[in-house]
């Protein structure tokens, strides 16, 4: 049965980029009997919602599937092939080279010893007793 589709789901074209890069079955192990474009479809309709795994709609694969095949494709480096081809095919397309020649890292200081908020405005008060001596 054909589902409606949501606006995170792969397209044709987003499929068949992706498609070679997902690992085979496991060898020895039963066939798989999960479509994996529907995991991948799950795993992005959570990642755009930000629901929880378990507020996966029953339209997708069960939740503990889709989460098997998301930290087993985090494991394997998966995601990581992914991203590095997706990568590569919008930096050609934006006529640059497939992969970055530098990174940048931006760090923002954050001062922890200073004070803020009632102590700023209130007076220092001194020890009387410190005195006499």
């Amino acid at each position: 049965m054909a589902r409606n589709a949501y606006r995170s789901d792969l397209t044709e074209n987003q499929w068949n980029e992706i498609n070679p890069l997902i690992p085979a079955a496991l060898p020895g192990g039963r066939h798989r009997s999960v479509d994996l474009r529907e995991v991948l479809n799950g795993v992005l309709y959570l990642n755009r919602s930000g629901c929880s795994w378990r507020q996966l709609p029953h339209d997708f694969p069960p939740w503990g599937t889709v989460h098997y095949y998301y930290r087993r494709f985090r494991i394997d480096g998966t995601w990581q092939k992914i991203h590095d081809r997706l990568r590569e095919r919008v930096r050609r397309k934006a006529g640059r080279k497939p992969t970055p020649s530098a990174g940048i890292i931006d760090s923002q200081s954050v001062k922890t010893a200073g004070k803020g908020g009632i102590a700023v405005s209130t007076r220092g008060r001194r020890c009387v007793a410190a005195n006499v001596m």
